[in-house]
């Protein structure tokens, strides 16, 4: 078994690396205070390949692997955990479905420009009635005039505010629970779509989450994406690459805040001494050091997953399952105890360990809460019986 980086693996960490320590991080306070989208950043990942980590040259993409791409994720998260997002849930959720179950017109015409950043996608999913349960999804598609109509509401979508493509589930036969669910690929300038309510949220705040409302929104029949009424077979397979994009932002957020507490620890003297000297600030850094190495491990590892293929599914989710619920709940913990470390200080907004914690919880949330993954984990492992 071999735990080191490809040349291309380690390149990709260190140009994300120094795009976040000279890029990100100077900003990311600012981006935080004024929730502004940081189109400037963005653009510049465009550039870098970032927007199109894994798909292919000739949709412009960079052609890397996967871990390539966790890898990515985690190094810009550790420089702002809102950029993190963006730039996973382009990845992951708008054009992972897009390359995977779209037709070769729908590839050409989209992901040429999703790949480059010219173009943001989000993911359609979440509806005020459904969230973990899929099933319960209310908006629906009907086939008219040879035209898709979409009528209903999504809400929480990452990038939503911004995108020009949103890949959405839609009800198109009724009754039939999640085997009447489809996707269809949206664009923002289409009749009956508009962007509704934006989140004011606890963390990731320049990351743009909104509602997006489908009013008779009319769609071009050749814009169903996938086969009618497999639209939960894409959403599950789309989530598995969800939740490795998530999960390395929670890598990165962690390892921002162990950072940050190593060396405030070594500066920050009482009792005639610096703080790092005491034990228990010791078995904090610590605890925290191995948990992070721990997740890193299982992250990269589901990584390697989806890049082998998606040929065995149930170990694809499995992995990426247990790589979201535990690199989210260790950051969850790691950057509670940055505070600690930091103490009156930790609390305050002049340090960001306060930013980390905030931005550290959404991650037990999306892409399937921590409840979810462990369902999805112990549902692996025993099977039927």
């Amino acid at each position: 078994m071999d735990f080191k980086l490809t040349e291309e693996q380690q390149m990709v960490k260190e140009m994300c690396r120094k795009f976040a320590d000279n890029e990100l991080a100077p900003k990311a306070a600012e981006y935080d205070k004024t929730h502004a989208f940081p189109w400037e950043h963005v653009k510049k990942l465009g550039e870098m390949g970032m927007m199109g980590v894994v798909y292919p040259e000739e949709y412009n993409g960079a052609g890397m692997d996967y871990v390539s791409y966790a890898i990515a994720v985690e190094e810009l998260s550790r420089g702002c955990a809102s950029t993190g997002v963006i730039v996973s849930a382009h990845n992951s959720l708008c054009l992972s479905p897009i390359f995977y179950f779209g037709t070769d017109d729908q590839k050409k015409k989209y992901l040429s420009k999703l790949c480059t950043g010219e173009w943001i996608g989000c993911f359609g999913l979440t509806e005020p009635s459904a969230g973990s349960d899929a099933a319960g999804t209310k908006t629906t598609a009907e086939l008219k005039n040879g035209k898709w109509v979409l009528n209903g509401t999504k809400n929480f979508i990452t990038n939503g505010g911004v995108a020009n493509v949103a890949v959405a589930i839609a009800v198109t036969e009724k009754g039939i629970g999640h085997k009447g669910l489809t996707f269809f690929i949206l664009e923002n300038t289409m009749k009956g779509y508009s962007v509704g309510k934006s989140e004011d949220k606890l963390g990731i705040c320049a990351s743009s989450t909104t509602e997006l409302i489908f009013d008779n929104c009319e769609i071009p029949e050749e814009n169903i994406l996938g086969k009618k009424g497999e639209g939960f077979k894409v959403a599950m397979h789309t989530l598995d690459g969800g939740r490795v994009g998530i999960a390395a932002q929670a890598l990165g957020i962690a390892q921002a805040a162990l950072d940050a507490s190593a060396k405030y620890a070594k500066e920050r003297v009482q009792f005639n001494a610096p703080i790092a000297k005491n034990q228990a600030i010791q078995w904090m850094i610590a605890d925290m050091a191995t948990e992070i190495e721990a997740s890193r491990l299982l992250v990269y590892q589901a990584a390697q997953f989806l890049t082998e293929g998606h040929g065995d599914r149930r170990k694809a989710s499995r992995y990426a399952a247990m790589a979201k619920l535990f690199a989210s709940e260790t950051s969850h913990r790691v950057t509670h105890k940055a505070i600690q470390i930091f103490g009156g200080y930790g609390y305050v907004k002049d340090y960001p360990v306060e930013r980390f914690s905030r931005d550290a919880r959404i991650t037990e949330i999306y892409e399937g809460t921590s409840e979810i993954q462990r369902l999805v984990i112990a549902s692996n492992v025993l099977g039927d019986y």
